[in-house]
């Protein structure tokens, strides 16, 4: 009767257990990021005493039951739409790799800024996010060295598309060209032809910011394409020199009075501040300036495990892992792991059916266990009964 009472504490003990498993997954609804457990229970076996069991016989007798080892369920939670470009979640299998004091940890997904130090950090800690480094290694990503684009002078103007032939003027203003200082003028390209000019021909004329014509030239077109002797026409003033290039893709064909000629590649540029930090479609960390240029960082690392379940889950959304082999470090376009997605976050997977499912039949097995101890109690209560009687 003792062992049955045991056996009964056992099962109060376990579906004890169970249930604030079942009540940390329920309470984790809404926890970005955050891996249910799946609950399940074992029996327990032993070789007790000659009547330990409800059978009498010795050896091998059920002792009991246990919860098991929790397993987590890494099925991917829903990916959920943020208004925060650092947002960043994964489209598949992997983990985000963050490092703190030479040390890795993991997350599915995370809200991260930039901190004093120019380090990009999980919102609230000190974990950094790292990229994949020229070795291969993760590598903590910051920005400090490029918080400012430095300018770039303009040297090459091409344009594209077609000058109407029937057409006798056009003009294409407000071409930004820069100086080596960032220091910006807006020059206006007018093409204008007489009907005493020869068939093709098109006078250039260039002017500056202030209207002070700094440049002209003649194209030649032969059947509708450009002379590539008169293609290209080099243009200084006030410290800039940009050739203007009409070498590919322009033709003049008849086309009425419409022309569609339009400036195709203006290298060079201003000064530029940070507009965005984000992860772009090949998961690559960019930075976005005030001047319409880019920065790459690197790729955002992303690790895969052989066995997901060495993962030990930690509080905010962060796993940390012991082993030291079955890792592998990848970039976002590897087939073996998933895509890194900006402004994106992924939801708790809890299922919530399942779980007040799991909440029943805790509540159940508690119950029943707690009528074993009841009854072995009353049984031995009866035993003590019998001193005296006969």
């Amino acid at each position: 009767m003792f062992g049955s009472m045991f056996i009964g504490l056992s099962g109060m003990r376990a579906y004890s257990e169970g249930l604030r498993q079942v009540s940390n997954n329920i309470t984790n609804l809404n926890s970005s990021g955050f891996k249910a457990s799946d609950i399940a229970f074992t029996d327990l076996f032993g070789s007790g005493a000659r009547g330990a069991g409800l059978s009498g016989s010795g050896g091998g007798t059920s002792q009991g039951v246990a919860l098991t080892d929790l397993r987590l369920d890494f099925n991917q939670g829903e990916l959920r739409q943020s208004n925060r470009s650092l947002d960043l979640a994964i489209d598949g299998a992997g983990f985000l790799v963050l490092e703190k004091g030479g040390e890795f940890s993991y997350a599915r997904t995370g809200s991260f800024e930039v901190d004093e130090d120019g380090f990009v950090v999980l919102s609230g800690t000190d974990y950094r996010l790292t990229v994949i480094g020229a070795s291969g290694n993760p590598e903590a990503v910051s920005i400090a060295p490029y918080r400012t684009n430095p300018p770039s002078a303009t040297t090459s103007i091409k344009f594209a598309d077609n000058l109407s032939s029937t057409a006798t003027e056009f003009s294409l203003a407000d071409i930004s060209v820069f100086d080596a200082l960032g220091k910006s003028d807006n020059w206006k390209v007018s093409f204008s032809r007489a009907e005493t000019d020869p068939a093709g021909e098109w006078k250039v004329s260039v002017k500056n910011g202030g209207g002070t014509e700094i440049a002209t030239h003649t194209l030649k077109f032969t059947n509708g394409v450009i002379d590539s002797a008169t293609a290209k026409v080099s243009v200084s003033n006030d410290g800039r020199t940009a050739e203007l290039d009409f070498s590919e893709n322009v033709t003049s064909f008849s086309s009425g009075s419409i022309s569609t000629l339009r400036t195709a590649i203006r290298n060079g540029n201003g000064v530029g501040d940070i507009v965005n930090i984000a992860v772009n479609d090949t998961g690559v960390l960019e930075i976005s300036y005030s001047n319409e240029q880019k920065k790459s960082l690197g790729a955002v690392t992303l690790a895969d495990f052989r066995d997901p379940q060495a993962l030990e889950q930690k509080s905010g959304g962060l796993f940390a892992y012991a082993g030291l082999g079955g890792r592998d470090f990848f970039a976002s376009e590897n087939g073996r792991v998933g895509r890194v997605l900006s402004s994106r976050s992924e939801a708790s997977n809890v299922d919530l059916s399942a779980q007040f499912g799991d909440l029943i039949l805790v509540q159940r097995g508690y119950q029943a266990s707690s009528q074993i101890v009841s009854v072995s109690n009353e049984m031995i209560q009866q035993l003590f009964g019998l001193r005296g009687q006969g």
